[in-house]
Formats: structure tokens, sequence, C-alpha cells
């Protein structure tokens, strides 16, 4: 989602006459930042020192989650020139005039207007491309600031989704990943869900693909598990988070699933489309965790096996209530089990990455490689595949597998599909 925001403001400030440039030699440099872990939001300021490190000063806008929760405290202690919110970003460019003439520059608002109808049309984009179709979240999760930074479940008017997905497959776009902090808890005005708006999607001349990114267990309906296995453009993919596997941790975390409905979720899941990829997300040492909880983890990622995880220490953020709650654990006891589980996990990415030699899959072509003819694109199941070939960025290749890294695909070129 941050790099769909991100491309929404650079298209914005292209419209008033800016262009792309690298930090060190940029007139305004804008930090789209993160606040869900602590060293996301250090990063933010260490970014800023090293921009004023060598004696010229850009104009610093910092925008995003980390804009919102700090307000103008970033100002006062970082003293940069513009601040504003996820939800106010179309706001940019008079903020930007703002701060060139002086004025205060800081927007922090959550409108209920959508930002969406003020933002430029898409001209040029990449073959797989971004559409934030929902923001904000309910759910309140004890550890997570989202709720606070992005506001409450806000989805797209169905009409207005459909019309940018046209307008992204005419500006070249070929795959289009929908995006949403709840993405799964999308519903139209007239009560529809993300399924119903996948299959309207699918309709689209000239769309090849179709995923969707950041699901919740509790959002996930029979009819979306359904369109996996009806729906052909939609990708044999699902990002579904769990974040623990044992239920007194989902409890205190709030996460309003147990360990026994998020099996019996993916079971209906991989019923509907055996070939599915599933990924995760997992927090460690949260607070209380005893070892025999975190086994329960270890455990359910043994039963899951995971295509792709992401894994973290659990990080207290401020004005969450678990960052009230008694029974922080020790760095080094966090360490140690942050190891043992990314050791598992890596063990099933590579073990079905390995698996998947031999299969033939259409690879669509985004960009090129490191060597003399070589280009880079994604497989069905999201995994990175290099091959030989003269084809064109946009292409999409049919391809045989024929060997497998921890984090990527070799490939060989059979047929190529039409653009």
């Amino acid at each position: 989602m941050n790099v769909y925001d991100g491309e929404r403001m650079a298209e914005l400030m292209a419209e008033q006459g800016l262009t792309p440039a690298e930090a060190n030699e940029a007139d305004l440099v804008v930090l789209n930042t993160c606040h869900i872990r602590e060293k996301a939001t250090e990063k933010v300021y260490s970014d800023i020192g090293r921009l004023r490190k060598h004696g010229r000063t850009p104009m610093i806008a910092v925008a995003g989650c980390v804009a919102q929760a700090e307000g103008e405290e970033i100002v006062r202690r970082a003293g940069v020139d513009v601040v504003v919110g996820p939800q106010a970003y179309h706001n940019l460019p008079k903020l930007v005039a703002d701060a060139a003439s002086g004025k205060a520059a800081l927007d922090t608002d959550m409108p209920l207007d959508s930002k969406f109808g003020a933002l430029p049309a898409r001209k040029r984009v990449s073959p797989s491309a971004f559409l934030t179709v929902q923001e904000g979240c309910d759910k309140f999760c004890t550890y997570c600031v989202v709720p606070y930074t992005r506001g409450a479940e806000v989805s797209r008017p169905f009409a207005a989704v459909i019309d940018e997905a046209k307008a992204l497959v005419d500006a070249g776009a070929r795959e289009i990943t929908l995006l949403g902090q709840n993405v799964n808890a999308w519903s139209g005005e007239d009560g529809r869900g993300l399924d119903a708006l996948i299959r309207e999607l699918d309709r689209i001349e000239g769309l090849a693909r179709i995923r969707y990114t950041t699901s919740h267990p509790n959002d996930m309906t029979q009819g979306l598990i359904d369109a996996h296995g009806e729906v052909e453009k939609l990708m044999p993919f699902l990002h579904l988070p769990v974040q623990s596997g044992n239920d007194r941790v989902l409890k205190a975390m709030n996460r309003s699933h147990t360990r026994d409905s998020y099996l019996r979720i993916l079971d209906r899941v991989r019923e509907a489309r055996p070939d599915i990829a599933l990924s995760g997300d997992f927090i460690v040492g949260f607070p209380g965790e005893t070892d025999a909880e975190f086994e329960d983890t270890l455990s359910l990622v043994d039963q899951v096996r995971h295509a792709q995880a992401f894994s973290f220490k659990y990080s207290p953020r401020p004005g969450t209530p678990a960052a009230e709650m008694d029974g922080a654990l020790p760095a080094a006891v966090m360490d140690e089990r942050l190891q043992r589980l990314q050791a598992a996990l890596n063990r099933d990415q590579a073990a079905f990455n390995a698996d998947t030699v031999g299969r033939t899959c259409d690879v669509l072509i985004e960009r090129k490689g490191k060597l003399p003819g070589q280009m880079l694109g994604k497989s069905p199941w999201l995994q990175s595949v290099h091959l030989m070939t003269d084809a064109a960025i946009g292409d999409m290749v049919t391809v045989e597998i024929v060997s497998a890294g921890p984090n990527s695909l070799g490939g060989v070129e059979r047929v190529r599909a039409a653009a």
C-alpha cells in the first residue's frame, strides 16, 4: 500500500512540473513512512539526518503513518517542511507550496470524503500494478497502530475501483493487486463482497492476472474462497496472517480467530484451489508468550507449510493496549525464537520452490535481470523467475521451471503469449 501511495504522490507532484531525481540531487524529498514497528519509525529520523549531511538542504516532506501518528512532533524533533498523513496526501502540492512561502504545512486530517477523487488519472504503469480498494482497520489487534493511523475501515465504491482498474490496464498493467489493510473486508454499496469485485475485474479485456493482499481470517468468506477455484485470472496465492499458533496468545492479541478456525479456513481454500501458495505473518515474543506457546506457533508452521511468510519480533507501539501489558520478554529470548521460526519458514519456502521444478507455468515479465538477455518475472505463485529470453517487459511467457533456489526460480521459455 505504501508503494501505491508513493506512486500516487509522485504523480501529483509531476502534475506540478516536478521530475524524479536521486535524493542527493532533489529539491523535494518525500519520505513515505510506516509506523508498524519501532525500527521503521526510527529509520525516518535517520533518513532525515542523512539527507542533511551533505550541505544541501532539500525540502523534506514526511508522509504516511509516522506523519499521522507523530504530527507536530516530527516538526519539533526534525524540523521538516511538510507533514501529511495517509488520508490527506492528495493535498501534498498545496502543502509544498505553503512550505515554500513560509507557511505551516501540516495535514493529518482523516476526512470522510475520499482522497481518491482528487488524484490524477494513471498514465503509465508497470505490467504489475497496485490498486487500493480498502483502507483502515476496525479489528483493533492489541499490538497494532493501524486503526489509529489509517482510521476506520472504508471501502472505495465499486464503480470507482472498476474505472481505475480499466485505466491501469489502458496504461500498461497486465496484473493488478488489490490492496487494503483488510482487503477482504471490502464491501460494495449493495453489500457485495470482494469476490464480486474480483469477478467483475475478471471481465476486463487485457487484464491477465488478479491478486489481493492483505487479508484477515475473519473476512475470508466462502464466496471469496470459491472465487479461487472459479476465476481463472485470480492467481493461486493467498496471504493470510495468523500471527501466533496459540489460542491464549491470539486472544491476548485480539485476533478474533483461533488456531483451529485458521486451519479450517486453509483447508477450505486448498479444497477450492489445491495448488494454492499460502503466505502468513508471525509475531514472536508477544508479552507473556511462554516457551510452550511459542512451540504451538512452530507446530502450526510445520502443519501449514507456507510457501512464503513474514516474521517479526514483537515491537511495542505507543498507545496500543499491548504496550501496557506485563510480561515483556528479554531481547535475547525474542531473538532466539525468531531465528528458530525463520529457519522453519525458510525450510518450507525452499521446499515449495523445489516442488515447482518441472512445472510449466506462465511468467509475467516485469524487468531486466542482471545478465545480458536475462529477464525477471513472477510465477502464478508469486515466485521470482529468471530466464534468458528476448521477450519484452509486459509479455506473458510460458516457462518450464528447471531450477529452484531459496528465493527464486530458473526457467526456460516454451511459448510466448500475445500481449
